[in-house]
């Protein structure tokens, strides 16, 4: 059993220095990041955190597209979101099939990304946004046209805030 783990740490300790050997007298941009230290930063307004039924398959479509279009989607399974929609401020009347935060928002629904960036960029005083139910021409459904009407919701009540 010594000699397999010998032999094992001569492996680990050749394999070290041929790697050292590779990057010697590279320059430092040369080299490839480490790994273990790269940070992947995502800003604020491409990070998307979703609540949602685990069995609901248009969260799932929802959620690949929100990442088609450039946002780093977090994906949390929870029978309960509706309940966590009601306690973040979302109507009940205006509930979506699921409930996501982005850069401080509360989004509920299959709301286009486009309603999601101007939100985003133009920060209006609101707790969020919501597409009430699960219309067949949203993102993440079948359909693909006709206009969706997304409402805003706030400590000033409820307001249309995208007819599209």
């Amino acid at each position: 059993m010594n000699s397999k783990f010998t032999l094992g740490t001569v492996a680990a300790i050749t394999a070290a220095g041929i790697i050292g050997f590779a990057t010697f007298g590279m320059a430092e941009s040369d080299r490839a990041p480490d790994t273990d230290t790269a940070a992947i930063t995502v800003p604020a307004d491409r990070q998307m955190t979703i609540w949602r039924d685990p069995s609901c398959g248009c969260c799932d479509a929802y959620a690949d597209y929100a990442e088609e279009n450039g946002y780093h989607v977090t994906r949390i399974d929870d029978r309960d979101f509706d309940k966590r929609s009601v306690e973040v401020g979302v109507p009940e009347q205006g509930l979506g099939c699921h409930l996501a935060e982005v850069d401080g928002y509360y989004i509920s629904g299959l709301v286009p990304v486009e309603v999601i960036q101007r939100l985003t960029s133009e920060r209006p005083e609101i707790t969020g946004i919501t597409l009430p139910g699960m219309p067949s021409n949203a993102p993440g459904m079948a359909g693909k046209s006709g206009t969706l009407k997304t409402y805003a919701f706030g400590e000033d009540g409820v307001a249309v805030y995208s007819n599209e």
